[in-house]
């Protein structure tokens, strides 16, 4: 396992590792490599077993102390959204691009679906169609370049993450 500095990609790969789910992580040393390059790069390559293979970008967001009623952050740039279409559109067909919301969540009385512990802390991964995302995004900041999913539409696409695998 890549020693990575951003405790929800770690939680995702030990996820994926726990559930001996074949995946390649995009480490950040091949990311520099391309720095000149037009597009940002997405996170995983995940083969599902299930339907197509992934191409996931990481998106963590910390969701703890708060109400259960407290909506979700679904929140990314437009950027991650168009580069992550063209990387989809460069792998072809066998590959889907997946927003995977990785929140950082209070430890659960009963765990359900899509939630993982790793390290002392407790995590809720979401994935979101890249596809559908786009469909159904608003701007959230037009300064930020920001765009997310009004709560009825994240509620309605997101699924647990082993739903995708």
């Amino acid at each position: 396992m890549a020693d990575r500095k951003v405790h929800y990609e770690a939680a995702f790969e030990a996820f994926l590792r726990d559930r001996g789910v074949p995946y390649v992580a995009v480490d950040e040393a091949k990311k520099a490599l391309f720095s000149n390059a037009a597009l940002k790069s997405f996170d995983f390559v995940v083969y599902s077993k299930s339907g197509p293979n992934l191409l996931v970008d990481i998106k963590g967001r910390q969701r703890r102390n708060q109400a259960a009623s407290g909506g979700f952050q679904t929140w990314c740039t437009e950027q991650d959204v168009t580069d992550l279409l063209q990387w989809q559109q460069v792998f072809g067909k066998d590959f889907e691009a997946v927003l995977v919301f990785v929140y950082w969540i209070d430890p659960p009385l009963t765990p359900e679906p899509g939630m993982f512990e790793h390290n002392d802390r407790w995590y809720l991964m979401l994935g979101v169609d890249l596809d559908e995302y786009r469909q159904h995004m608003r701007r959230r900041s037009a300064r930020w370049e920001t765009v997310a999913l009004p709560a009825a539409d994240f509620r309605s696409l997101a699924r647990p993450i082993e739903d995708w695998l």
